[in-house]
């Protein structure tokens, strides 16, 4: 394992000077740590004064944009309670802002003069139902419609039955009632051939009873039909 000593630049000099090195180079890192853990208090202290966030925006190119982003702290003045803003990295004091965009922020304009101005969003609802316009155009509905549409054929992967589950559910439901219907005519013409016989062997019953007189056709007529169905 490495010593101290070793890594020491006056250790390789003399007995006396490599234990002077050795202090001073625990002093340099001691300081080195003291140095940073004091940064880190000043940095979170600062933050916790530094809280307001001052948003800035310009005319670039005829288009509003953002151009910085400061943070801000309360700066009291006398003893009754007033203050004003004082705006870090800028060095620039400011009077309280009311209009609030955002938990602590407050977006300013800067005008030609480089006075910044405390604003907020508009209502585009409200403008826009002023200047009458229309919330839905049936061109623009359309399009997005088509471009949706474009984007799932292209973009989106689909399986066999997100392509063809309602063909392969219309195909089997065609082939089962054709089936069905098949079947029923089958069993409609036996069973037409049977009536005919029926009805054959009724009317040889009929001229019988008419000849005889014992049994009435009428009467015999559904018993013989329940028993046939049976």
């Amino acid at each position: 394992m490495p010593e101290l000593s070793n890594i020491n630049p006056f250790g390789k000099f003399d007995i006396g000077l490599g234990a002077i090195g050795n202090a001073l180079l625990l002093f340099f890192i001691a300081v080195v740590i003291f140095a940073l853990i004091g940064w880190l208090i000043w940095w979170r202290i600062q933050s916790k004064r530094y809280y307001l966030r001052i948003p800035i925006f310009k005319l670039i190119g005829n288009v509003p944009t953002r151009i910085r982003t400061y943070k801000a702290k309360i700066f009291p003045i006398g003893k009754a309670g007033d203050c004003l803003w004082y705006a870090g990295g800028i060095k620039k004091f400011l009077p309280p802002a009311t209009i609030q965009s955002a938990p602590n922020e407050f977006w300013h304009w800067e005008r030609e003069d480089g006075e910044w101005i405390n604003f907020s969003l508009s209502d585009l609802d409200t403008i826009q139902k002023k200047a009458g316009v229309k919330y839905i155009h049936q061109d623009m509905r359309s399009q997005r419609i088509a471009t949706s549409n474009l984007l799932e054929q292209r973009l989106i992967n689909k399986g066999f039955w997100d392509k063809y589950g309602d063909m392969v559910t219309h195909l089997v439901f065609y082939i089962i009632v054709t089936l069905m219907l098949i079947v029923i005519f089958w069993q409609w013409s036996n069973i037409t051939t049977q009536v005919s016989g029926l009805i054959s062997q009724l009317q040889g019953f009929e001229c019988i009873g008419m000849k005889t007189g014992i049994v009435p056709v009428k009467e015999f007529l559904p018993l013989l039909l329940f028993w046939r169905r049976k």
